[in-house]
C-alpha cells in the first residue's frame, strides 16, 4: 500500500468518533489483507496450528481467473471504514450488474474515540485513508431437502479493535440480503461452542442455533489415504 500506509491510514479515521463503513467485494489487491484477517481469526479462535494458507494459495483459489459471479462461487466481502462520507454514486447500473453486487455503506456512530493499532497494517488497497476492519467469506451449498441452494459463510471476522460496533451485523446481513435476492433457502455458518457473545448476536439476528448437528471432516492423512483409492468404500 505505503504512501506512508495510506497516510497514516488517514490519520486513523480523523480522530472518529463517527465512520463510515462500507462492504463492497474483495479483489486481488485484498488477498495481503485477507491473509492478516484469517490469521488474526486463527488467533481468536485459539486455531493457529490448523493456519496453513498462504496469500499466493488464496489468490490462486479465492480469485480465479476468469472471474466467477459473486454468490454462485467462493466470494469475499470486505470491511472498510473511512473517516469521511464514502460514496457509490461511481458506480453505475451497467457497473453494479457487472459486479453482481452493490456496495452498502453505512455511518456508525462511536461512544468513544477507537484506539486502532493496526490501522497502517490495514490500509485498503482500494482508496486513500480508508482502513480494512473485517471481512466475509461464503460460498453456495445445496439443501435437499430445500430443492435449492444455499449460501455458507465460512468466515465472518472484525478486528478486536472495532468489535461491538455493529459491523459483524452489516456483514452478515450483506452476505443474507444477496442470498435472498438470489432465492437461496438458508444461509448457513457455525460457531465454536464457547463463543456465549456470538451465540447470542446469531440468535437476536433470529438465527437459530441447531445443538443436534455436528460437524464432520476428513482432512490431512485421514482424507489422503482415500486419494486414488477407486475401491475404497466407507460402509455407511
Amino acid at each position: 500500500m505505503s504512501a506512508s500506509s495510506s497516510a497514516a491510514a488517514a490519520a486513523s479515521l480523523s480522530e472518529q468518533p463517527a465512520v463510515w463503513a462500507r462492504i463492497r467485494l474483495a479483489d486481488r489487491r485484498d488477498v495481503p489483507n485477507i491473509h492478516r484477517l484469517i490469521f488474526q481469526m486463527a488467533e481468536f479462535e485459539r486455531l493457529t496450528h490448523l493456519f496453513h494458507p498462504t496469500e499466493s494459495s488464496l489468490s490462486s483459489t479465492l480469485f480465479p481467473s476468469p472471474p466467477l459471479p459473486p454468490f454462485r462461487s467462493f466470494t469475499v466481502l470486505i470491511l472498510e471504514l473511512s473517516g469521511s462520507p464514502i460514496s457509490n454514486a461511481g458506480i453505475d447500473a451497467d457497473e453494479e450488474e457487472k459486479l453482481g453486487f452493490r456496495p452498502i455503506v453505512r455511518r456508525i456512530s462511536l461512544d468513544v474515540p477507537v484506539e486502532d493499532a493496526d490501522s497502517t497494517v490495514f490500509a485498503s488497497p482500494q482508496r486513500d485513508g480508508l482502513v480494512v476492519a473485517g471481512y466475509l467469506l461464503c460460498f453456495p451449498n445445496y439443501s435437499s431437502f430445500e430443492g435449492r441452494p444455499g449460501l455458507y459463510v465460512e468466515d465472518i471476522f472484525v478486528r478486536e479493535a472495532w468489535r461491538r460496533k455493529g459491523m459483524g451485523r452489516m456483514l452478515l446481513e450483506a452476505a443474507a440480503r444477496d442470498a435472498a435476492r438470489l432465492g437461496y433457502g438458508r444461509v448457513e455458518w457455525c460457531v465454536l461452542d464457547w463463543n456465549k457473545n456470538a451465540i447470542s448476536f446469531y440468535e437476536e439476528m433470529g438465527a437459530e442455533v441447531l445443538p443436534q448437528w455436528r460437524i464432520c471432516r476428513l482432512s490431512g492423512e485421514a482424507l489422503g489415504k482415500y486419494a486414488g483409492d477407486d475401491e475404497a468404500a466407507c460402509g455407511c
